[in-house]
């Protein structure tokens, strides 16, 4: 019977090494589209995850933005005007930006970076915003202060670090229905 089976099947129990490298190179091309098919996967779900968390953003700007000159007239700041989803782009001085929430008067604006969970980069990110911002009111003969603001969901950290650049700290409060203003630390910075 083992005669019979060395046989039919020569290489069976000693395959050669021309078998061994085919089976190999048919296993990485298998691994080669497993790991292709795996990355559009990862692609795909990337991008639906950038799409929610963007709806999240968007709700969490159409949640304050409302209720944003209310509160700020509190803090004794009196912004008549608000706009949403406003943007700079100004090609002659390439000078792009774009703004969440915009709250005006005569000699003051108010810049609001909203995000769903606020980081440090993005205090840096709005802080260079608002640079970008007095760059082109310098350029185009606008002379008010501009201030800035951060909101969403923060940690302690995040917190103090915004409020020490002088950055207003707006979060949700309670059951998300409302939220708190925090003044910065000292003056708040205006650029």
């Amino acid at each position: 019977m083992k005669a019979l089976q060395t046989a039919k099947h020569p290489h069976a129990h000693n395959p050669s090494f021309e078998t061994v490298w085919a089976a190999l190179q048919e296993v990485a091309e298998r691994q080669k589209e497993t790991d292709r098919q795996m990355k559009e996967i990862d692609r795909r779900l990337d991008k639906q995850l950038g799409k929610f968390g963007l709806r999240m953003g968007e709700v969490v700007k159409y949640k304050i933005a409302p209720n944003l000159r209310e509160k700020f007239r509190e803090l004794g700041l009196n912004f008549p005007q608000a706009y949403s989803n406003s943007d700079v782009a100004d090609y002659e001085n390439n000078i792009f930006l774009k703004i969440d929430v915009k709250l005006e008067n005569d000699d003051k604006a108010m810049l609001v970076e909203v995000k769903t969970k606020l980081t440090a980069e993005d205090v840096k990110d709005h802080i260079k915003r608002l640079l970008k911002m007095r760059v082109y009111a310098d350029l185009h003969d606008d002379k008010r202060m501009f201030m800035g603001s951060v909101a969403g969901v923060v940690t302690a950290n995040v917190k103090e670090y915004a409020l020490k650049q002088g950055l207003y700290v707006i979060e949700p409060h309670g059951s998300g229905e409302t939220f708190l203003i925090t003044p910065p630390s000292g003056a708040p910075k205006e650029w």
